[in-house]
Parts: C-alpha cells; structure tokens; sequence
C-alpha cells in the first residue's frame, strides 16, 4: 500500500463487524450441524466429541466477544483484527486435525476469512495472515501424517492449499487497495464538491444581480436575496410557481421555451420598478432554467454616476482654468467702458459685459459642485427662513408684491445647512418665476408636514406650461437647459444639496405648471451619510 494510501486509510469499523458477524453465523452453524447430526457431517467426521465440543464452544464464544467489542469498543482496530483471524486460524487448523485433515474441504473457511481480513485490513498484514495460516495447516499435515497416519501424499495438497491462500491473500489486498483508493477519490471529491457547492452559493447570494432557477414545470426552485426582493418572492424555503409572482415572466419563459424566439425580457413591477430578465437554459437533466434579473434603473444610475464623475473631474479642471482669463476679460472692459468712443462702442461693452457675467456665473456653479458635500446643517425655522428669503430675492429681482406667495400650514422646523437651502430654493423659485405667468400668486412656496414621520416638505408650484413629457427624465441631468440664459446646473446642484443633507428633490406630476418638492428631516440635526441619503427619483 502506498504511503499516501496508508495515510489517509481509516478503520472500517463496520466491515469488520459484518466479518465478526459472519464468524458467529459460521460457529452458530458448527454447533447446530454438532447437536443434529447428519449424513454431510459424517463425511467431514464433524462428530460430536468433546474436542470439538470445547472447539466449537471456545469459537462461539470467541466470535461473539469479538462482535461486541467491534461494536462497542472501537479502539485497536489492527489489533482485534489480528486476534479474530488468529482465532479462525487455529480453531479451523484444529477441526481440520479432528476430521482427517485437508481432505475434509474445512480449508476453504480459511480462504474465507482470509480474503475478508484482506478486505477489511490494512497493509501486510494480510500477508502475514497469509504466511501464519501456512504455517498452521502445514505443520497440522505433517503431524496428521506422523502421527495420525494420514495420507503421506495428502501433503501436497496441503501445499496447494497454502499456495491459495497466499493467492486470495494478494489479490485480496490488490481489490481492497483499489476499493480503498475509489473512496478516497469519492470522499475527496464529495468534500470539493461540498466546497464548491458552498462557494457558489455565496457567489450568487452576494451577486449585484437577481438569479432565479426555476424548474421543468415552472416552480422556483432557488433565488438569491437580491431576485427575492425584486419579484416579491416569500422566504418560505419551498418552490413556488413564478406565476405568482411575476404572470408577465411567466408568460414570456413559456413562449421562450416554446419558440426560443424571446432570449430577454423589459418588464415592470408592481410599483414601476423596472427590470430586465435573460433566460438562458442548463445542462441539468431536470431541465432547470436559470433567469437573470437586472434593476434597469439601478444600471442607469450607475451609468450616471460614471457619467456625473468624469463630467464633474473634466468640469472643474476647466473652471479653474477659465476663470483667471475670464476675469482679465471683465476688468478689461471695465476699463473700455471708462472711455466713451460712442453708441456702438457701447452696446459692444454691455454684450461684453453679459456674457462675462454669464461665464462667471457657470464657473461659480461647476466649482460649486466640489463643495456639495461640506454641509453644516442646522435647525432652522422654516417660516422665519422662507420670509428672509423671499424678501432677498425679491430685493434682487425687482419682483411685484404678490407675485410669490408663502404658505405655512404646519408650523415645523427643518434640518439643512442654511446656506445649501438657499441655494436650493434660490434656483427653485427663481425657475419659477422665470417660466410663470407673472400674475399675483403665480408662484405658491407651500411647507407642510410629510405623510412619513420625522419628514417635512417644501413645495414650489408655479402656474406656468409645465415641463414636457419629453424632458421630465433630463431636467436634473448636468447642462441640461431650456433657457437661453440658463447654465443647466441649478436643478443638478439643487438635488446634490439636497441629498448631503439628508433630504430629496423631485417633480411631480401637476395638472398645471410645475410642482418641485423637497422632503427633508426635522428631528435633531447632525452630518448625516452622504450613503444614507435618499436616492432622488
């Protein structure tokens, strides 16, 4: 045996059971065939003298304690082993001598147990059963021969029959080794297949995507956590059909496996959660199909973020690259503007002027976005705050008294860095003023209390066109404007603000004009996570 083999070999407890409980059968069978005689052991002079008697006793006894100690005392596995067939070999030498020797055919029980020690032991040890068994019916021959008068040419045959057992013996131990070596093979690759099992599991659990296995007739057999949320699956353990969770995804695996037409699939949840499924088939012979599922809107708010990234990196590297030049460009003409060369020269210096003004206001809103995160929120008093402001911004814009209307209908308090507020509502109602029809309470600013707990809101409404359809997705998207004069940054850093603060921005659907909404905290006010805060939809 191999020194690897030899190794990793461990006791077959239970084997050498079922041999001990072939032993007891055996001397069951002796004392059965010794207190009814018959004619088959009249040939074999298996007569019930007290020899024998006290033989078949001691084997009885033997074959049982050794059954019991096999069971109940596993410990010296090499040791019980060499005492039983010890014991098989001189109880089965000694019937041998009481029934005229190797002619009585009792050696073939040797050849038994010997291939059974072979099976079930380990190494050379069997060869040493082998060579002791030899010994035993070879010098139980000659002593037969010499003494009892037996058969002088009986003597070969006794030869013959050791030659067997060192025969069974080796081969024997060659399919034993073999056995051996299958189930090392087996176990080792029942425990990588156990491992990869495992791996594969948490592979799939902590995949971004949904994975669903579902079975030959339409149950779901397996998901992960994510494919669990994404369709509503219960966390019963037991297969479900996905009919009940997703009819549309039913319908379209059947037509997949009918016609192989439809590979992927565009559907919506309940809830307007868009998702993207991908069949594709196995190799299983339970025909099992996988399905992958993908949160479209999660990819396009990563396919976003990337876009935001790079676009906010090139941005700001230009803004401070521009903003130098741009300022020598405006005291440049301040400077022309101090000669008067005439009416032309003039108008030349006020487009001058816009433009410049123009530019530096982009600059100051793309170095903005760099500073977004540094917020310092504070409680403030939401009513107090709006009439401050709206005071400001009518100061700055000239607007007519009762253009912008404040509505306080729960008296409450927000937590916002008071300068991100302004900021937001800044380009919140100035967008509103712009794009309203100027008429007293064109533009309503309305706080009230939010329909979750711990959540207020702002609303700016204004009684103008509206947002088009077309546009409603792109209206937060960087540079995206409607306005001649507009830098299509005000929207994107509103919602940014919004977000390091904890709160949200978004557009609702209105019957007239456009309605902004900002949810935000009122409890105690700390920095909160930029990870934490609520995604704007």
């Amino acid at each position: 045996m191999t020194d690897w083999l030899s190794s990793t070999w461990e006791a077959n407890w239970r084997s050498f059971q079922y041999f001990n409980l072939y032993r007891l059968v055996l001397a069951l069978l002796f004392c059965l065939a010794l207190l009814f005689p018959n004619e088959w052991t009249a040939r074999l002079n298996l007569l019930p003298t007290s020899p024998i008697l006290v033989l078949t006793a001691f084997y009885l006894s033997a074959t049982l304690g050794g059954l019991l100690l096999a069971t109940h005392w596993q410990q010296h596995f090499n040791k019980q082993l060499s005492a039983q067939v010890m014991i098989d070999i001189a109880v089965v030498t000694a019937l041998m001598l009481q029934a005229r020797g190797v002619g009585s055919g009792l050696g073939i029980l040797l050849l038994v147990s010997l291939a059974a020690a072979s099976l079930v032991g380990r190494g050379r040890l069997v060869l040493f059963y082998a060579a002791i068994a030899t010994l035993a019916v070879l010098l139980m021959q000659s002593y037969g021969i010499l003494a009892e008068q037996f058969e002088p040419a009986t003597i070969v045959q006794a030869g013959l029959i050791s030659a067997g057992f060192f025969a069974t013996a080796v081969l024997a131990r060659l399919l034993g080794q073999r056995v051996m070596i299958n189930e090392d093979l087996a176990r080792r690759r029942g425990v990588a297949l156990e491992n990869q099992i495992l791996i594969s599991q948490r592979v799939v659990e902590r995949v971004q995507h949904g994975v669903v296995i579902v079975g030959r007739d339409g149950e779901v057999i397996r998901c992960n956590p994510i494919a669990q949320e994404m369709l509503g699956l219960p966390d019963t353990g037991v297969p479900a059909p996905l009919a009940e969770s997703s009819g549309v995804l039913a319908d379209a695996l059947a037509a997949w496996r009918g016609t192989g037409k439809i590979g992927q699939l565009n559907f919506a949840r309940a809830g307007g959660r868009d998702l993207h499924a991908r069949f594709e088939s196995t190799s299983s012979s339970d025909g099992e199909i996988l399905i992958f599922l993908e949160d479209l809107g999660r990819i396009k708010e990563r396919a976003q973020q990337l876009k935001l990234a790079s676009l906010g990196r090139l941005t700001a590297s230009i803004a401070h690259e521009i903003r130098n030049p741009l300022s020598a460009i405006g005291h440049a003409g301040e400077l022309l503007r101090e000669e008067r060369r005439g009416e032309m020269q003039d108008r030349l210096l006020r487009i001058l002027n816009d433009n410049v003004i123009r530019l530096d206001r982009i600059v100051k809103d793309v170095l903005e976005l760099g500073r977004q995160n540094r917020a310092e929120p504070e409680t403030l008093a939401v009513e107090a705050f709006c009439v401050a402001f709206l005071d400001e911004l009518a100061g700055c814009d000239s607007l007519p008294d009762g253009v912008v209307v404040l509505e306080v209908r729960d008296d409450f308090s927000i937590c916002f860095d008071r300068s991100h507020l302004h900021q937001v509502l800044w380009n919140l109602v100035s967008n509103a003023v712009r794009h309203s029809t100027g008429g007293p309470g064109a533009v309503r600013v309305v706080f009230q209390n939010g329909a979750t707990p711990g959540r207020v809101e702002l609303h700016v409404i204004d009684d103008g066109q509206g947002i088009p359809e077309s546009v409603r997705e792109q209206i937060f998207e960087p540079f995206f404007t409607t306005h001649t004069q507009g830098t299509g940054l005000g929207l994107f850093i509103a919602r940014e603000l919004c977000a390091t603060n904890g709160a949200s921005l978004e557009l609702l659907v209105a019957d007239q004009g456009a309605h902004f909404i900002v949810a935000g905290r009122n409890d105690t006010c700390q920095l909160p996570n930029p990870n934490d805060a609520p995604a704007a939809k």
